[in-house]
């Protein structure tokens, strides 16, 4: 037995159900399978593509990534590797961050045309803005962590150490703490972004947020003393606060979606069900 899943006609801005209607057309769970490993194939090969074009540059973008490292440590130490290729598989994988940053305009263009026409139109308007706050927010949150908390967390750290430690990091370790670290703080500033696709589906609203303000507040807190390298309370502080006014404006996000949501409520016509004027509904 065959079956089908709905998909809209990407040449038309049909809203009708995905079960029948205009604009619609019935397509091959096959057909879906195969388009997605097409898709998927052009998202590897264009991050293969973005690969060799940062390998190009990787020993530049090493050096840019090491630097925070390199301006607090001891005059005459630097990074080491403790094997013989760990240099090189370092400058691979940074190249191959890279590529997918690289290659991830073209892979969201993948993912819109094969998720895209199964949507509603007031969905597909909605997704494209998300992706770029979602995108903007992240480098956002990325260079907060490059320029503010990696100076002072790697400070703390180099100071900490006595005259009988010398402190002797390795290129594949202080890479993996890197990456690690700029991908957890841009993941944190789009906390608005998260909030915003909450509130759109009804799972939080401007009320409840404010509610759990408090221990979003010890959240804040719990989370930084995670993600900050540095038990001090500066570089705590310097991870909370961005969380907390994060959280503050997908407050104000939320009641805005609310308020919409309200408004759309409000204008929507009266049920069909609806007895006509001056007829009293059959009991």
């Amino acid at each position: 037995m065959k079956e089908y899943y709905a998909t809209m006609d990407e040449n038309k801005d049909s809203t009708t159900s995905p079960e029948g209607g205009s604009g619609v057309r019935q397509v091959t769970l096959l057909e879906h399978l195969t388009e997605l490993r097409n898709r998927l194939l052009r998202c590897f090969a264009a991050i293969g593509v973005g690969f060799f074009l940062s390998y190009a540059f990787a020993e530049r973008l090493l050096g840019i990534l090491l630097e925070p490292l390199a301006r607090v440590l001891p005059e005459g130490t630097g990074l080491i590797a403790l094997t013989l290729p760990e240099k090189f598989f370092t400058v691979m994988k940074l190249a191959f961050v890279c590529g997918i940053f690289v290659a991830s305009p073209y892979i969201f263009y993948q993912l819109w045309k094969f998720v895209g026409p199964g949507l509603y139109r007031d969905e597909r308007r909605m997704v494209i803005p998300a992706a770029l706050a979602s995108a903007i927010f992240f480098a956002c949150g990325a260079l907060f962590g490059y320029y503010v908390v990696f100076p002072f967390g790697f400070k703390f750290f180099v100071d900490y150490a006595s005259d009988l430690v010398t402190i002797m990091p390795t290129v594949g370790d202080y890479f993996s703490l890197a990456v690690t670290l700029l991908l957890a703080f841009g993941l944190i500033f789009n906390l608005p972004v998260a909030i915003f696709f909450l509130a759109r589906i009804g799972v939080v609203t401007n009320a409840s947020l404010r509610k759990f303000r408090r221990w979003a507040v010890l959240l804040a807190f719990i989370a930084a003393a995670i993600l900050t390298p540095t038990p001090d309370a500066v570089n705590q502080l310097l991870m909370a606060g961005p969380i907390i006014i994060l959280y503050e404006v997908g407050i104000w996000v939320a009641y805005f979606v609310g308020k919409k949501k309200k408004k759309a409520d409000e204008t929507l016509p009266a049920s069909a069900d609806a007895p006509p004027d001056g007829t009293k509904p059959q009991e």
